[in-house]
């Protein structure tokens, strides 16, 4: 059957179709700890590409899955299916309207190329990951990423205004905003959407975190606040379960006049995680946590230690503290009433600034260099992703954080910790060793410990890195029976033969399936 699919789309697909063993080991992997061999890859050059894949995926009834660059940590981008890479081709920023602030782009489009394409007109796009320089917007909406500054600018979701797609049955559609009433007179995809909704309306305001920071499972909660309907916001978060996007209208936000850095020093990393109560009332863009590990691993790195001239003594963890201004002195005023009130509360021990824009180039280039260092520390044990992305209001967190060491401490491993302490959401990557049966069952024994301090503390388990084949698995347990009943029948609305990157979200295979580096794996 593989070759007379890929006879059928090569004769339609004015891009690339790639069967050979070695392109098909090439998307097998993406930035997580999974690996799965696709059917084939298609690099679609247009628009047409895709209709074109849909419908011969459909005839031939196999699976699809849109992929851009990769950069996904639960495993959201490998599958048994056909890869449909929008990186290559689908890249460009086709209009921008100053004016009304918005910019319509292709899937492909670079975050950074996005921001370089619309700084000149003094905008930014809002959501900013540490892998801005590669991670394409359509993988921002598929996993509906946020980034340093979500304290401001929330997550994609909140900057996603309309969507091209195509569904799994081959029909093209738009989705906008409507009222909820249009959308249940209109029936159809929407209907069904709207009668799902009005269902489960109850079990949606009881069971879903009343925080920011989540983006496990379907927004339904998007659905039940203010009287509007858009398919967009299921879209976004969606991890490429219920259609593929070629193109999007994305809002784009005001470039800040002037920013300062404040790199505040601690001595212990739990004070670091309290003196974010003290620093939030000052209305920072940002708080970034730095643990000792990733900060000695910076030294250690040729590359990274000359940039660490900001970091004073030996801390086990400082905050990287960010502020927008209408100017330096404005900038100066917030700097000095926020480390007055952290001095008044004896909390850190150095206080190291930042005005001039290399040096906070320098100091980002660090934070964002956390997750390379962590993944090139030497010996088998690695600082993986599966439970690196949890997600509870910030004044929980200092509590959140002692219980979840605990629990690492608990099963005799240690972690690297970074992550964004402004809106309750630390990377804590413990170390594991997936090529050994006992580690393989301690990291399950884990999440699972993780998941229910996860629910009493009423958070969420994933903050923006998403659900994947790391923590599908566990949105049963996380939304209870009736809400994951809701979200298969959200699946099922959009595609009812469950061809779109199956086995996330819903009816998702054990995380400890299909690792990269499994018990079979030996190290030459």
């Amino acid at each position: 059957m593989n070759q007379d699919l890929y006879q059928a789309l090569k004769a339609r697909v004015t891009g690339e179709v790639r069967f050979d063993r070695a392109s098909r080991l090439m998307y097998s992997t993406d930035a997580s700890i999974y690996e799965i061999e696709p059917i084939g890859v298609v690099i679609p050059r247009n628009r047409e590409d895709v209709f074109a894949t849909m419908e011969i995926a459909r005839d031939f009834k196999v699976p699809v899955l849109p992929r851009g660059a990769g950069t996904s940590l639960a495993g959201q981008t490998v599958g048994d299916a056909v890869v449909m890479d929008m990186s290559k081709h689908l890249n460009r920023v086709l209009e921008v309207n100053s004016e009304e602030r918005w910019a319509i782009v292709e899937p492909g489009v670079v975050q950074e190329q996005l921001n370089l394409h619309v700084r000149p007109m003094g905008f930014l796009f809002g959501p900013d990951t540490s892998t801005a320089n590669r991670a394409t917007i359509g993988g921002m909406m598929g996993n509906n990423s946020a980034g340093s500054h979500s304290i401001l600018y929330g997550k994609t979701i909140d900057h996603v205004l309309e969507m091209d797609v195509v569904l799994s049955s081959g029909e093209g559609r738009t989705f906008r905003e409507m009222k909820f009433e249009e959308a249940v007179a209109r029936g159809g995809l929407e209907g069904r959407i709207a009668d799902i909704v009005r269902m489960n309306k109850d079990e949606i305001e009881r069971r879903y975190p009343k925080l920011m920071r989540r983006v496990s499972g379907y927004n339904l909660d998007e659905f039940v606040r203010n009287g509007k309907f858009n398919l967009v916001k299921l879209m976004v978060g969606s991890e490429g379960t219920l259609a593929a996007v070629h193109q999007a209208k994305v809002r784009i936000e005001p470039r800040p006049p002037a920013t300062a850095l404040c790199v505040v020093h601690f001595a212990d990393i739990v004070d670091s995680i309290r003196a974010s109560d003290i620093i939030l009332p000052f209305n920072p863009a940002a708080i970034e946590l730095l643990d000792d590990m990733i900060i000695n691993l910076g030294r250690n790195s040729l590359e990274i230690s000359r940039l660490m001239g900001f970091v004073q003594g030996n801390p086990a963890a400082v905050l990287i503290v960010e502020f927008y201004g209408e100017n330096q002195a404005d900038l100066r005023s917030k700097l000095d009433e926020m480390e007055a009130a952290l001095k008044r509360n004896n909390a850190g021990y150095a206080y190291v600034r930042a005005f001039d824009q290399a040096e906070q180039t320098n100091i980002w280039k660090v934070r964002k260099a956390g997750l390379g260092l962590l993944l090139g520390m030497k010996g088998e044990r690695k600082p993986i992703a599966f439970v690196e992305d949890c997600a509870v209001e910030p004044s929980q967190l200092p509590e959140f954080f002692v219980k979840f060491r605990e629990v690492i401490h608990k099963y005799n491993t240690s972690a690297g910790y970074y992550g964004h302490a402004s809106v309750g959401c630390l990377h804590i990557r413990p170390l594991i060793n997936t090529k050994d049966a006992r580690e393989i069952q301690v990291m399950k024994e884990m999440t699972d410990e993780i998941a229910d301090l996860v629910v009493a503390f009423g958070g969420g388990m994933s903050g923006e890195h998403g659900d994947g084949l790391a923590r599908s698995h566990l949105n049963e347990k996380l939304f209870g029976p009736q809400l994951y009943n809701a979200f298969r029948q959200v699946k099922a609305a959009f595609d009812p033969d469950h061809r779109m990157n199956p086995g996330k979200i819903v009816n998702a295979p054990p995380m400890t399936e299909n690792l990269r580096y499994g018990l079979q794996y030996k190290t030459l």
